[in-house]
């Protein structure tokens, strides 16, 4: 899974998730992007998911980058717990996505095979994503 080796702290505010991506908006290493509509947080287990049903559709040809990387610890109380306390443990980590960011990019594969391939993985994102080329950033 997919996690930070060391952070400076270990629990992180929910945040907000306004405005569209400055970054990474744009398809830079591959052909094709897949590339994210709505804001929400994909976590380590959805990316992984993704980039496996990403390789597995393609059949060993081609590459795949994955362009987020899950940063944000989420932390969970234990069930049936009293309030008061203080904040619950890390359980898992999550990527903040913004709409128009870059979240896989293929390379080496045939428009409809990529299009395929990215169909299958976003059905096992929790946001609306579309498909876009190069093409599209560039002229």
């Amino acid at each position: 899974m997919l996690m930070p080796k060391r952070v400076k702290y270990r629990k992180a505010q929910r945040g907000r998730m306004r405005g569209k991506a400055t970054r990474g908006n744009k398809v830079s290493f591959g052909d094709y992007g897949l590339k994210a509509l709505e804001p929400g947080w994909v976590t380590q287990r959805q990316i992984e998911a993704s980039r496996v049903a990403l390789t597995r559709m393609m059949k060993r040809e081609g590459k795949v980058w994955i362009r987020i990387f899950p940063d944000k610890p989420v932390t969970k109380k234990p069930a049936e717990t009293r309030q008061g306390g203080g904040k619950g443990a890390p359980e898992f980590w999550v990527a903040v996505i913004k709409p128009g960011r870059i979240l896989f990019e293929l390379g080496g594969v045939t428009r409809a095979t990529a299009d395929e391939a990215f169909h299958i993985a976003a059905h096992k994102l929790p946001i609306k994503t579309k498909l876009v080329t190069r093409l599209d950033f560039e002229g």
